[in-house]
């Protein structure tokens, strides 16, 4: 007799499930290093396949030739964002000497509001300074340590990133053959049909993203130039950068732009200015921007995007936070299309309206004379 899942007792499912997820994660989180630039990967060559077909088509290219210029155009464009970015900081550094002054009132007064709240003196107050100090110098070295061994491992990332991008493009048949073959015959319209809903949608929600962000960058850089914020062109650019991430990235954009501006402006009405700019900006962005140009077919609640960016951040740090709501979408699309699976694809998305006129109605209803039966 066959072995079916289904009719084994709940909790054997359960510590089934169970153990295989804590194995997954598990895998997920040790082969960090080779998964997570496959996984950028996959979205550079899903958004970068329609240029590379393009210079196959147009210009008779082959494919090793089109897909080494497709990649080498997107290094381009984030060697010139990086390159933008990295100068104005430069720039920033002129600015040490105005805002160690800034730290230095900023630290008196603070000083005589601790005094005159709690009761602590001056004195006290330095000891605990002192002493909190003398710890982060003891740590200096491996401070020192760990920042070179992440900008190296930063650089790897970058170069194997954009590596795996140019094969992912050139052997794109082969791993689409591959995908096909593993599934049964029968299957092969529901993997291909996969497949294309995955690369379109993808590719929708990447583009829509470069778009809000140049969109929002732009915005945010006008704004604070008519106000009169300076370094408004590093500020536009990091608050359209970090609002990638969902929810959490606006408000990092927000206190980093505080404190920037704290740091160079000499009247500190300003920093009022930059919060109402950057709380407004991110209104109109995720209540008309945001639905307009990344709105796709899948739509993802946001109780299931903040898990998403949570979890992503637990397991990959930052990296994890970036792709959380493209895996989120892709596993909507399989778990969609999949019978077993759709209830997952029901939690992950988002609540379906009743047409207007129409009564919100139960898809199960009860028989009243069944339940006064169960009931007595």
């Amino acid at each position: 007799m066959p072995f079916q899942f289904k009719s084994l007792p709940f909790y054997h499912k359960l510590a089934s499930v169970l153990i295989s997820l804590l194995a997954i994660g598990y895998l997920v989180i040790q082969g960090k290093q080779i998964l997570s630039p496959l996984i950028f990967s996959c979205l550079f060559s899903i958004l970068l396949l329609p240029l590379a077909s393009f210079l196959e088509n147009r210009f008779r290219m082959r494919r090793g030739i089109a897909s080494l210029l497709a990649v080498l155009m997107l290094l381009a464009a984030v060697s010139s964002v990086v390159y933008i970015v990295g100068a104005q900081i430069s720039n920033l550094a002129d600015d040490w000497p105005q805002f160690k002054m800034q730290l230095n009132n900023s630290y008196t007064e603070i000083q005589h509001w601790i005094a005159v709240k709690f009761h602590i003196n001056a004195s006290r107050q330095m000891t605990y300074v002192k002493s909190a100090t003398s710890k982060v110098l003891d740590s200096g070295t491996a401070v020192v340590g760990i920042t070179i061994i992440s900008l190296s491992s930063f650089l790897l990332f970058l170069v194997f990133t954009f590596i795996y991008t140019f094969f992912f493009l050139a052997y794109r048949r082969i791993i689409m053959h591959f995908l096909v073959s593993v599934f049964l015959e029968e299957n092969a319209l529901v993997v291909h049909d996969i497949v294309e809903q995955v690369q379109q949608i993808l590719r929708k929600y990447i583009t829509g993203l470069l778009i809000e962000m140049c969109v929002v960058s732009v915005v945010v850089c006008v704004a604070f130039w008519i106000l009169g914020i300076k370094y408004a062109v590093l500020l536009g650019l990091i608050t359209g950068l970090f609002n990638i991430i969902p929810y959490i990235g606006i408000f990092t954009a927000l206190l980093i732009s505080v404190l920037i501006t704290f740091a160079t402006a000499a009247v500190t009405g300003k920093l009022l200015l930059v919060i109402i700019t950057l709380v407004v900006t991110h209104l109109v962005d995720s209540n008309i921007l945001l639905p307009a140009i990344v709105g796709s077919k899948v739509k993802i609640n946001p109780l299931m995007t903040v898990l998403g960016v949570v979890f992503g951040e637990m397991i990959w740090g930052v990296s994890g936070m970036f792709l959380s709501i493209p895996v989120i979408a892709v596993l909507k699309i399989i778990f969609d299309r999949i019978d077993s699976l759709k209830p997952w694809g029901i939690l992950l998305g988002e609540e379906e309206k009743p047409k207007r006129g129409k009564k919100y109605q139960p898809k199960i209803q009860l028989d009243q004379t069944g339940i006064n039966e169960s009931i007595s």
